[in-house]
């Protein structure tokens, strides 16, 4: 289905990399959080106590995050850097690539985050059965519904 807005190119351009721009606010939000969490847990007493495995798990979701953080930020950087030269499209091309790479990061590093919690309150098993349907979760809802959706809007 063609969907017609009236729209110039420019226009349309402009309109989806606001709407871009948009959606990565509402991300971001959500690994400030994480990462704000992840960052002062290090500073607790009990986290001294936790096993090297533990630590480099934490370590692992510290690491997702920050590549999540650089991913979502990116396009708006780009934006601000390049908005004057014509390069919307592209922008918007690289951009969504980044956003998507970004959030499967932070997927990746909340998963990891739930399991480590699950590892240190119940233990190994309900670290992996937590981390596997944390996981299957944002698959899902993240990746195959959406592909579900389009598929059922042709």
């Amino acid at each position: 289905m063609v969907e017609h807005t009236g729209e110039t190119k420019n226009e349309r351009l402009t309109r989806n990399v606001s709407e871009l721009l948009q959606e990565l606010r509402v991300a971001q939000a959500g690994v400030q959080i994480l990462f704000g969490f992840l960052l002062t847990v290090v500073f607790t007493d009990e986290f001294h106590e936790a096993s090297g495995f533990e630590k480099a798990v934490h370590l692992t979701a510290v690491l997702l995050t920050v590549c999540s953080t650089v991913l979502l930020t990116a396009p708006a950087a780009w934006h601000r850097l390049l908005f004057r030269t014509g390069n919307r499209e592209r922008i918007l091309t690289v951009g969504n690539r980044s956003v998507l790479a970004g959030l499967g990061c932070l997927a990746a590093a909340i998963t990891t985050t739930v399991a480590l919690i699950a590892k240190v309150v119940y233990g190994p098993i309900a670290m992996t059965i937590l981390g596997v349907v944390s996981a299957v979760l944002f698959v899902v809802m993240w990746f195959v519904v959406p592909k579900k959706i389009d598929r059922n809007g042709d």
